[in-house]
């Protein structure tokens, strides 16, 4: 691989790590919109601009934190997402409670919340429409990941963009 970009999606590529869910979906016969090539996740950053995060935390030790604080370095225009901390500064961002708060098209959604929470977090990204759904290592719910993939949306599970945005781009 080009550009010393050894290591990204290789989870995804070789299946280390992952369900078994991704390989019960390849036997199904079915082309997956699973994102782990790195020309496509490079791609996907570079026609990318706007990217909505969701579960920020204010503590700079947290990887919502500081992944989110590369991403920006990166020229993304994001979105800092958590109910929690809504109206709170962030990176000079304002946290907003949801999605639905976002004022312009969300190329990626970003996650970095509980498996269990997705199914909610990917509804809502529904109704509001986005680009490219990106689950952070550890946030991955593979009954989501099937059905935005059975939906024709791109998805990238369990590879994190703060590494993709410092090899890739």
């Amino acid at each position: 691989m080009e550009g010393g970009t050894e290591g990204i999606g290789s989870a995804v590529e070789e299946g280390e790590g992952l369900e078994a869910s991704t390989t019960d979906l390849c036997r199904e016969g079915r082309a997956l919109t699973i994102i782990g090539d790195h020309e496509e996740l490079r791609e996907t950053l570079k026609k990318s601009r706007t990217v909505a995060v969701v579960g920020i935390c204010p503590d700079p030790r947290r990887p919502s934190y500081f992944v989110s604080e590369v991403v920006k370095r990166y020229g993304f225009k994001i979105h800092l997402i958590n109910p929690e901390h809504q109206g709170e500064e962030v990176l000079g961002e304002k946290v907003l409670a949801s999605l639905r708060e976002v004022p312009e098209v969300i190329d990626i959604v970003v996650v970095f919340r509980r498996p269990e929470a997705v199914v909610d977090l990917a509804e809502e990204a529904r109704k509001i429409g986005f680009g490219t759904f990106w689950l952070q290592p550890e946030t991955e719910n593979w009954d989501v990941i099937r059905a935005l993939d059975r939906e024709g949306r791109a998805v990238v599970p369990g590879i994190c963009i703060k590494t993709c945005c410092q090899l890739l781009l």
